[in-house]
């Protein structure tokens, strides 16, 4: 992803991200938090495994993500280094904690955790 579009995520509260259940499936949209860590993309879904999009992004890991003007194309994988998993931890706190406390915390769970995604190139 190039420094511009990093840029534009850090800078944004709520990015989109489009998902589709499989190659031939119509797509899905949801607004989603991005963080930026060490000059990569990640997210996480906050209803965890049970969330539409994260499921969906699992099964076919292709999406599309949505900051202000830009389609970036990327492939969502599984983050499971767990120094990795706790500095996305970090960044969402930093980013978001101050103004959505709520939503911060449960963006911290154990089991939401579990849905780190990091955004590559596709």
């Amino acid at each position: 992803m190039n420094r511009e579009i990093l840029a534009a995520l850090d800078a944004t509260d709520e990015v989109r991200v489009e998902t589709r259940r499989d190659a031939s499936s119509p797509g899905h949209e949801t607004v989603i938090w991005a963080v930026v860590v060490d000059g990569e993309a990640f997210v996480r879904s906050v209803r965890g495994a049970k969330g539409r999009w994260y499921r969906e992004a699992s099964a076919n890991p292709d999406v599309t993500l949505r900051v202000n003007d830009w389609r970036v194309p990327v492939r969502a994988v599984p983050e499971t280094d767990a120094r990795t998993i706790e500095g996305v931890s970090e960044a969402i706190r930093e980013k978001y904690g101050a103004s959505f406390p709520g939503p911060t915390a449960a963006m911290l769970r154990e089991e939401v955790r579990a849905t780190t995604l990091r955004l590559t190139p596709a």
